[in-house]
């Protein structure tokens, strides 16, 4: 089972996160790119990186905007996972 975050390690964390803010208890944060494909081209390359570290997002896509919402379910709320996939992300995002 996943260790569920404190509010003082989530809280500490998303000094770390730029971008990144709570929302109903998930991580969250909406990415903006010049068009439909690098859109999904991020989210191909997340996709990736999601499987590898077997932690998988909430998101959506509406032309160039990405909506991703990170959690750990069976934590029942957020965890290191969803910590190390926001780095990640972070990574793709590139900016």
């Amino acid at each position: 089972m996943t260790v569920k975050l404190t509010d003082l390690e989530i809280s500490n964390a998303l000094k770390d996160l730029d971008g990144w803010a709570l929302k109903d208890e998930k991580l969250h944060r909406v990415f903006e790119f010049d068009d439909f494909i690098s859109a999904f081209a991020f989210m191909t390359r997340v996709a990736i990186r999601a499987e590898k570290i077997d932690h998988h997002p909430e998101w959506s896509n509406v032309y160039k905007t990405v909506t991703i919402a990170l959690t750990t379910h069976d934590a029942g709320g957020l965890s290191a996972k969803d910590l190390a996939l926001a780095e990640a992300i972070k990574i793709e995002y590139g900016r």
